[in-house]
């Protein structure tokens, strides 16, 4: 019998609650067609997905896991992609939009939302289970401590909706944290009205000095300009939402464009 050792180096916690499994493949919505599982561990989402007659593929890097989805589950065997996600070229999986569904390693779950940011226009929907406290960070308003980056970021392009906590003892081996399952809904934001790359370059030099105030952490990208008033400037990027960043994003492109 082909067994998964759980790798710690994959950063694996194998969900093994099937009420949970069924609870997160329920949350895809009915509008989601195409669906990519991140990461099949010993399938207990990819159970359920099957059942669900949906189109969807399954990545997973572990060889491991690979042959215990192999011989557990015949009818797999087009749908499983071996691989990394992170390096992934989802365009030759599907030539249309998709979902993505999946247990996420708690490790590489900030680069797989950055790498859905990336893809917006393609992934209408997310449904991940992630550390409690990125799921928390990723859900929250402005004003609070663990608003930050990726809240800023994501909630530019998405809604998000916290859905529910998941306890240690639904996985083997027990992280040291509980999760949590959130919900992203692409919303209609086409595209934001400032450059959005020198968008993302504030949001990461602000919250990463967010001790200082906006006047001081833009320093790092306006250098020795001579930065000229503006009302976000005493404050600090916990307090800023979406479309303040935007527009602050568009103060700091006048000032660069200043001789």
């Amino acid at each position: 019998m082909i067994y998964v050792r759980p790798k710690k180096s994959l950063g694996q916690h194998f969900l093994h609650d099937r009420q949970i499994a069924e609870r997160i493949v329920q949350s895809i919505g009915n509008n989601t067609k195409s669906l990519l599982e991140i990461g099949a561990g010993t399938g207990i989402l990819t159970e359920f997905l099957l059942k669900k007659h949906i189109d969807f593929k399954t990545i997973e890097i572990d060889r491991e896991s690979i042959r215990f989805l192999q011989n557990n589950f015949p009818d797999i065997k087009n749908k499983l992609i071996e691989g990394d996600f992170l390096k992934l070229n989802l365009h030759d999986i599907f030539n249309k939009p998709f979902g993505i569904i999946g247990n996420l390693p708690y490790n590489i779950s900030s680069q797989i939302f950055f790498k859905i940011l990336d893809e917006k226009n393609y992934i209408p929907e997310a449904v991940c289970m992630i550390q409690k406290e990125v799921a928390e960070r990723i859900a929250e308003k402005p004003g609070s401590k663990t608003y930050g980056i990726l809240s800023v970021l994501i909630q530019a392009f998405y809604d998000v909706e916290y859905l529910f906590t998941v306890h240690e003892n639904a996985f083997t081996p027990p992280p040291k944290v509980k999760s949590a399952v959130i919900r992203l809904n692409r919303n209609s934001v086409l595209q934001l009205n400032c450059d959005e790359t020198l968008f993302k370059k504030t949001v990461k030099a602000t919250f990463n000095q967010r001790r200082k105030t906006i006047r001081n952490s833009l320093k790092l990208i306006t250098g020795d300009k001579i930065i000229t008033e503006n009302r976000f400037l005493p404050q600090r990027p916990e307090m800023l939402g979406v479309s303040d960043f935007v527009e602050l994003t568009n103060f700091v492109e006048n000032l660069l464009n200043k001789h």
